[in-house]
C-alpha cells in the first residue's frame, strides 16, 4: 500500500531517515549509470557507425537534455504522488532503454535509446530523491544530500571500468543489454522500501545559529527570478564541467594513452568526487550553500586551467582527481539552496528545474567540446570555452552572494533585502 499521509515530524534526522537515505544512495548508483557509461563507449560507438566526433557525443547530450527536463516531471510527480510510483516506472525505462541502446542499429536509435534513459530512467532517481532527502533531514541536511548526490559518483566510479571489460570480452552491445537487466531489476527491488511519504518540515536552518530569510523573497528577489539565476549559474557550471568529464576517454585516446586509460582517469575524477560531495556537504552545514557554491565554482575553474599546460599521462590522473575534488560537491549544492531559500512544498519541482539546468548545461557542454574539436582538432581550444563558461557561473553566483550578504547585514524587517530576516532562537 502506499502512504499518502505525511511522515511524523519526529522522524526528521531519526534512525529511519538514515535508513531511507541508505536505500536512496542505492537508487542513485543504479539508475544513473548511463550517464558515465555513455561516455567510456563513446570512442567504439563512433567507429562502428563511422561518425565524427560531435556526433558520437550526441546521445549523451540527448541523454542529459531529455534527463534534465524529465527531473521537472518526475519532481512534480513525486511532490503529488510520492517516490515509489516513480521509481517503478524509471525502473522499467532503465532497463527498456539499456536494450534498445544495445539493439540499435544507427547513431540515431542510439540516441534515441539514451533519451528515454535520461527523460524517465535517470532522471526518475536523482532531482526527486535530491529534493526528498532534503526534507527529512534537518541538522545534517548538507551531508545528508551529498551522501545521496554521492551515488551520481559512485555510479561514475563503479561502471565506467566494468562496461570497458564488458566491451573488451562481450563487445558493447552485450554490456548494455546486461547493465540495462541488473540496474533496472535493482532499482524496482529497492523502490519498494520507499513507500513512506516525506514529513511536513518548517522553515528550520541547516544548522543552528543560521539564519532563516524569507520564503517568499529568495535572494531578496522574486522566487521566479532568482530560481532563472540558479538556472543559469547551473548551466555555466556544468558547461565546463561536461569538457572533462565527457571526452576525458576520447582525449587519452588522441594523446596516444589509449582509452582503457582514460576509463581509469573518469573513474579516479569520479571516486574523488564522492569525496568531494561528502567534504563539501560538511561545509554547506556550516556555512550555507550559496558560500559553498561560490567556493567549488572558484576550484573548477582552477583545475580546468591546470588541463591547458599538462598532458603529460601522470600529469592528467593528478589533475583529474584535482577536477573530482574540486567540482564534486557543486551541483547538489543547488539542492541545498533552493532548500534554505525557497518554500519547501515546491522541493520537489524547483529542485528538479535547477537540476535541469545543472543537465542542460553538462549536454551543451559535451557536445560543444566535440563541436570545438572538429573545428580545431585540438581539445586545448575546448578546455578554453569551458574556463569561460565557468567565469559566467563565477560572475552570477558572486552576485547573488552579495545579496546574501546584504540580507544578513540589514537589521529584521529594515530595507527590501531585511524583510523576512529572523534570528533562530
Amino acid at each position: 500500500m502506499l502512504s499518502s499521509a505525511p511522515a511524523d515530524p519526529s522522524l526528521i534526522d531519526s534512525r529511519q531517515a538514515a535508513w531511507r537515505l541508505l536505500v536512496t544512495l542505492g537508487l542513485v548508483v543504479l539508475g544513473n549509470s548511463s550517464m558515465y557509461v555513455v561516455a567510456v563507449v563513446l570512442p567504439t560507438v563512433q567507429a562502428e557507425f563511422g561518425i565524427g566526433r560531435a556526433e558520437a557525443a550526441m546521445p549523451y547530450t540527448l541523454m542529459m537534455v531529455c534527463l534534465g527536463l524529465g527531473g521537472i516531471w518526475t519532481g512534480r510527480l513525486a511532490d503529488r504522488h510520492g517516490l515509489m510510483p516513480v521509481l517503478w516506472v524509471g525502473a522499467l525505462a532503465v532497463c527498456g532503454g539499456f536494450v534498445w541502446a544495445g539493439l540499435s542499429g544507427s547513431i540515431w536509435a542510439f540516441g534515441l535509446a539514451h533519451g528515454l534513459l535520461g527523460f524517465i530512467g535517470s532522471s526518475s532517481t536523482f532531482a526527486p530523491l535530491l529534493a526528498d532527502t532534503a526534507l527529512w533531514w534537518n541538522r545534517r541536511r548538507g551531508i545528508a544530500v551529498a551522501v545521496c548526490a554521492s551515488g551520481n559518483y559512485i555510479a561514475g566510479a563503479i561502471w565506467p571500468p566494468i562496461v570497458q571489460h564488458g566491451i573488451e570480452t562481450l563487445g558493447w552491445r552485450h554490456t548494455y543489454m546486461l547493465l540495462g537487466l541488473v540496474c533496472g531489476l535493482g532499482v524496482f527491488a529497492l523502490s519498494l522500501r520507499m513507500r513512506q511519504r516525506p514529513p511536513l518540515v518548517s522553515g528550520a536552518p541547516a544548522s543552528a545559529g543560521a539564519p532563516v530569510f524569507d520564503r517568499s523573497r529568495p535572494f531578496g528577489l522574486r522566487p521566479s527570478h532568482a530560481q532563472f539565476l540558479l538556472c543559469v549559474a547551473g548551466v555555466a557550471c556544468c558547461v565546463a564541467m561536461a569538457m572533462p568529464q565527457v571526452h576525458i576517454v576520447a582525449y587519452c585516446s588522441d594523446l596516444g594513452f589509449g582509452a582503457a586509460r582514460g576509463a581509469q582517469m573518469l573513474s579516479l575524477m569520479l571516486a574523488c568526487g564522492i569525496a568531494s560531495r561528502l567534504v563539501f556537504g560538511l561545509i554547506c552545514d556550516r556555512i550555507g550553500g550559496i558560500r559553498t557554491l561560490l567556493l567549488g565554482s572558484a576550484l573548477q575553474g582552477l583545475a580546468l586551467l591546470l588541463f591547458l599546460p599538462f598532458d603529460g599521462l601522470v600529469s592528467l590522473y593528478l589533475i583529474s582527481a584535482l577536477f573530482g575534488l574540486f567540482q564534486g560537491g557543486i551541483v547538489p549544492t543547488y539542492a541545498i539552496i533552493v532548500r534554505e531559500h525557497f518554500a519547501p512544498q515546491d522541493a520537489g519541482s524547483r529542485v528538479g528545474t535547477v537540476i535541469m539546468a545543472t543537465l542542460l548545461g553538462m549536454a551543451l557542454g559535451g557536445w560543444m567540446s566535440g563541436w570545438v574539436f572538429d573545428m580545431t582538432g585540438s581539445y586545448d581550444a575546448a578546455f578554453v570555452n569551458g574556463i569561460g563558461w565557468n567565469l559566467l557561473n563565477l560572475a552570477v553566483v558572486t552576485w547573488l552572494f552579495l545579496r546574501v550578504r546584504g540580507l544578513e547585514g540589514q537589521p529584521r524587517g529594515q530595507g527590501p533585502l531585511g524583510a523576512g530576516l529572523r534570528e533562530v532562537r
